[in-house]
């Protein structure tokens, strides 16, 4: 089967096709995202593979559609980008990869927050040009803080699980309790009580209609002064102005951000030589106490290999005539 691979990095090349040895899938690799005006470029493929910033929308879909294109599969979670609907109506069907090891993402939230706390990310650079001194350095102990994690999923399990080794009290807010959660030693809150009382906040649910701007100026009020907020999950869960405030006046102690609202056109690309646009990423970046990384939560050589094993697996179903095991 002939499937075209857009926003294809070299990262996606090597483990795809290490998936495919075994395989005779047909695989084009292109680096152009998924648009409307480019969706032609998959003629000929019976399927294609999209990243978190491909636009699969109405007019996307149906140009995909006309040239035969039978199937979507995404290499991610989140489908957001995707017009379900519209897809629907196409005849084209969609998949993802919803469970590729947690742990890569839930460490990557706790090694942000590691940072924030103990200066790590500052000591590096002072370090770099000789400077040895202290002032400014100071963190706090991590044991027997109260951490709050916003989804109890997978992923917050396996942060969950982390921070109670440190020797935390892990609160838990979701709309649904999970066994696994409280099998860390959790306990749950309640929802319209979200980070109350917490010296560190992370954030690992899905971006929904309710989930929006979860997190905004009234809810960091409930924090404890100083906390530290994490979001290695969706952009828009933070309402990231109101976060610039709370940085200044000292209400939140530290931010680490892996994921942005308005990311699109920004993240997966080299800009050193742009001014930056955005204002709020121009602001946040100028604070001493904010870590922004570029949606790298989950990339780990063993995310990599489960997620290109589990869209080959895709593909291989769709082909055979199988269920889909991964539909969305």
């Amino acid at each position: 089967m002939r499937i075209s691979v857009f926003s294809a990095a070299e990262h996606d090349r090597v483990f795809l096709e290490q998936a495919n040895a075994a395989r005779r899938h047909e695989l084009e690799f292109l680096p152009t995202p998924l648009t409307a005006s480019t969706a032609h470029l998959a003629s000929g493929s019976q399927a294609v593979s999209v990243f978190v910033d491909d636009i699969v929308d109405k007019g996307a879909l149906a140009v995909l559609a006309k040239n035969g294109v039978g199937l979507v599969a995404l290499r991610c979670t989140g489908f957001d980008n995707i017009d379900l609907e519209a897809a629907k109506k196409e005849g084209i069907r969609v998949v993802h990869v919803p469970n590729y090891p947690p742990q890569a993402v839930a460490e990557h939230a706790v090694g942000l927050m590691l940072a924030i706390n103990r200066r790590i990310h500052r000591a590096y650079n002072r370090t770099r040009s000789g400077d040895y001194t202290l002032a400014g350095m100071m963190g706090s102990d991590v044991s027997g803080k109260t951490v709050a994690v916003v989804g109890t999923g997978r992923i917050g399990t396996a942060f969950a699980r982390i921070m109670v080794g440190f020797g935390c009290r892990v609160v838990g807010y979701s709309p649904h309790r999970h066994q696994a959660f409280e099998a860390t030693g959790a306990g749950y809150g309640a929802l319209e009580a979200i980070g109350e009382g917490a010296d560190v906040v992370s954030l690992h649910c899905p971006l929904t209609s309710d989930t929006r701007h979860l997190v905004n100026k009234d809810v960091i009020s409930r924090f404890n002064r100083g906390a530290i907020l994490i979001n290695t999950a969706r952009g828009a869960l933070v309402d990231a102005p109101a976060v610039i405030p709370a940085l200044r006046s000292g209400q939140l102690g530290g931010f680490g951000m892996d994921v942005y609202e308005h990311e699109r056109g920004l993240y997966f690309a080299n800009h050193e030589n742009d001014v930056v646009k955005d204002d709020v990423i121009a602001r946040l970046l100028s604070m001493p106490n904010v870590i922004i990384t570029g949606h790298q939560g989950w990339f780990t050589r063993e995310s990599m290999a489960a997620i290109s094993q589990a869209t080959l697996t895709s593909f291989d179903e769709y082909e055979s005539g199988a269920s889909l095991t991964l539909e969305i």
